[in-house]
């Protein structure tokens, strides 16, 4: 009886494992109520909305902290019903640092830190915007998130190059820069390392205009760094594309049916 029922509960917080209409029923609520909640972080923000229903925000953030304790609860205890954290102790342990456990933890914490510690961290609600990845759970987003997730896999080595790549051009054009303008003005190209958000900016085209070269030099070497800005920063997001032409290559890739007495594939069976 105790483990059929840990196995119903885990299959019902797991909608992706379950066929039943209540899985979907109970994770649509648990959405539900996180968009509510993230909703209810930002209009706080607005005093004409806060402060007339200042008690309602206080109650609806109550019964939101109950209903996602009791399910990061019921989460933990039947959490060993998974293969990865059979062990009772050992593997609840290892889901609790998992990194879903966690976000669900961080939306959670800050109420009951401010509750019995004092401190406030009532802000840190907003990692409750965490939890809209509890969205890529449910089974009609499963086959995109899938593909999401293999893009940065296969792709991981190639996009951490790009990012090396990314901070080592920052660097040179901070440095250049620095050395350029820095005698000119003094005050805003103070050091190499306050140099890097001109860099950032100039190289991604942004262009906030907060600093400005005025020397020769300085806008030759700005023109040239936004030039290969444009190249360096499109670099991750061409590598990204291709990973998804070759998911999606993969996916629409036609499956080969094979003889089973021969396993030869059928449509060469036929000729033969």
């Amino acid at each position: 009886m105790y483990h059929a029922t840990k196995k119903a509960i885990h299959i019902l917080l797991h909608p992706e494992l379950g066929h039943t209409k209540w899985d979907k029923i109970l994770n649509g609520f648990i959405i539900t109520l996180i968009v509510l909640n993230v909703t209810a972080v930002m209009l706080e923000t607005v005093p004409s909305i806060h402060d007339p229903h200042a008690k309602f925000f206080h109650v609806f953030d109550l019964v939101s902290v109950i209903i996602f304790t009791i399910e990061y609860l019921l989460r933990v205890w039947s959490s060993n019903h998974d293969p990865r954290y059979s062990h009772s102790f050992h593997g609840r342990l290892r889901y609790v640092f998992s990194i879903d456990a966690l976000i669900d933890l961080l939306a959670i914490l800050p109420f009951y830190v401010h509750i019995f510690v004092g401190f406030d961290l009532r802000v840190l609600r907003i990692f409750r915007l965490l939890r809209f990845l509890r969205l890529f759970r449910l089974t009609a987003y499963m086959r995109s998130a899938q593909m999401v997730k293999n893009v940065f896999k296969t792709r991981a080595n190639e996009l951490k190059l790009s990012l090396v790549l990314i901070l080592f051009f920052i660097m040179v054009a901070s440095c250049l820069l620095y050395f350029a303008e820095h005698h000119a003005q003094p005050t805003v190209f103070s050091s190499i390392p306050a140099t890097f958000w001109w860099a950032v900016v100039t190289a991604t085209s942004v262009g906030y205009g907060d600093m400005v070269p005025v020397t020769a030099l300085g806008k030759t070497l700005s023109g040239m760094i936004s030039l290969a800005g444009l190249a360096v920063f499109a670099l991750p997001a061409g590598i990204i594309t291709a990973g998804f032409l070759e998911e999606i290559r993969k996916i629409k890739k036609p499956k080969i049916h094979n003889c089973p007495h021969c396993g030869m594939p059928l449509d060469q069976h036929e000729h033969v």
